[in-house]
């Protein structure tokens, strides 16, 4: 049975990536707990399929709550994509409708009207992000005058994770990515990083880039929106806990985990092994 006494604010990704939302989530509204969890142990999500990533996040997601989370944010744009909309609809209402579970890709896609000039977005993200289709449904929806142009980049998160993110392979591996985008549309203006490990290739990407195409990371966004959400909704407010705290969970072992981790959260952590 849930606890229905306040509790942290879950923050979910499969890997490492969501680590770059928690981190800008945390600059903004620093008064909040967090209780991050990464299934590294099953990672990368993005190559697996539409039902095994729904049932992975279903887990984390039910695992959260059983940890006395109200609110959980899926920072990771494939379990976004592919489970989001499903969560949301079929299994909070019997699990607990007073519950919320909400993503990164619609408070990404609902600042463009502010950011670009043209209307013509371009998305680097992985496979299963590209394939769900989940940007380009969600800009019809929203921005029915914006184009967008996608492409999967399936050797960015992996240079992220070895720590090649400064290396000539990782300029060599952006630059032609981006190369291969822009040859789709020439015209676009704004670059939606639609993976939470890009940031960390900011360096290549801005140097690969044509001068003028803004780059659109997500954390910033991302916190911003939760912002939002908390001010506009003051019951749920009142439901996440406010010490000030992070923990970190992951399905790998801890002492694999932490150095990365440290990495993408500018500051030594540690953290505790679950099973999901």
């Amino acid at each position: 049975m849930l606890t229905t006494s306040p509790g942290p604010i879950g923050i979910f990704d499969s890997g490492f990536g969501g680590l770059t939302i928690l981190r800008d989530i945390r600059r903004q509204l620093p008064q909040y707990d967090y209780l991050f969890l990464g299934d590294n142990a099953r990672a990368p999500y993005g190559t697996r399929s539409f039902d095994v990533v729904y049932r992975f996040t279903l887990q984390a997601v039910n695992y959260l709550f059983e940890q006395g989370c109200h609110l959980v944010i899926l920072a990771c744009n494939t379990a976004s994509a592919k489970a989001l909309r499903t969560i949301q609809q079929c299994d909070l209402p019997s699990i607990d409708p007073s519950r919320r579970v909400l993503g990164v890709i619609r408070p990404t896609v609902e600042i463009l009207s502010e950011r670009t000039r043209n209307g013509h977005i371009g998305l680097v993200a992985t496979p299963g992000t590209v394939a769900s289709k989940s940007y380009d449904m969600e800009i019809a929806k929203m921005h029915p005058d914006m184009s967008i142009a996608s492409l999967a980049c399936p050797m960015w998160v992996p240079l992220v994770e070895n720590q090649e993110s400064a290396s000539p392979g990782a300029l060599y591996f952006v630059e032609r990515d981006l190369r291969r985008l822009m040859e789709r549309d020439p015209d676009i203006d704004t670059l939606i990083l639609g993976c939470t490990h890009y940031p960390l290739l900011i360096g290549p990407i801005r140097t690969a880039l044509p001068e003028g195409v803004q780059v659109l990371a997500q954390g910033k966004i991302v916190a911003d929106s939760l912002a939002d959400y908390l001010q506009r909704h003051s019951d749920m407010a009142a439901r996440c806990t406010t010490g000030g705290t992070v923990r970190y969970l992951t399905t790998e072992d801890p002492e694999r985990f932490a150095p990365l981790a440290s990495m993408f959260m500018d500051t030594p952590i540690s953290a505790s092994h679950i099973d999901l």
